[in-house]
């Protein structure tokens, strides 16, 4: 499961930057509600899902049933994605998944089965997929391509 995880990872990787790139920048940043997010907060609330499952990717290794969690619009606001270069905000996204997938990649099997807290106890192997499914779920909200989505919205 988990080579099958980081091999859609790798995908996303390399197909989902040149498709950003071709949407118009007002398009990108067009709000449908003041109270909707944008595509380019869209892809910053990736961001700020890559940051968060960073920790627990690397915490859940070396702690007992770590808790991390986090208030999505509260990470966004605070963050002022759409105030930010649309080429910035795409590349940040890039990268910090590149180091996340390398991460995944070296991570022992054993520690797949090891438990974190985020809305409830999971394994890190189910969370590293769950990482992969909301990716790919916030995605298709931003532009039109073909994934393995199954499981959102909860």
């Amino acid at each position: 499961m988990i080579q099958e995880t980081i091999n859609r990872l790798d995908h996303l990787l390399k197909t989902i930057p040149d498709l950003l790139k071709q949407i118009p920048e007002a398009e990108f940043k067009k709000k449908p509600r003041p109270e909707k997010w944008s595509k380019q907060e869209i892809l910053g609330h990736l961001i700020d899902s890559a940051a968060n499952n960073h920790q627990r990717f690397v915490r859940i290794q070396h702690e007992i049933d770590p808790s991390i969690r986090y208030d999505q619009d509260k990470w966004n606001a605070h963050h002022h994605y759409n105030d930010l270069e649309k080429s910035f905000v795409i590349e940040f996204w890039w990268l910090y998944n590149k180091h996340i997938l390398e991460l995944i990649k070296k991570i022992p099997p054993e520690n797949l089965e090891r438990t974190g807290i985020t809305n409830s106890k999971v394994t890190l192997g189910w969370l590293i997929n769950d990482y992969v499914i909301h990716l790919e779920y916030h995605m298709k909200q931003i532009i039109d391509f073909p994934t393995k989505v199954t499981k959102y919205p909860v």
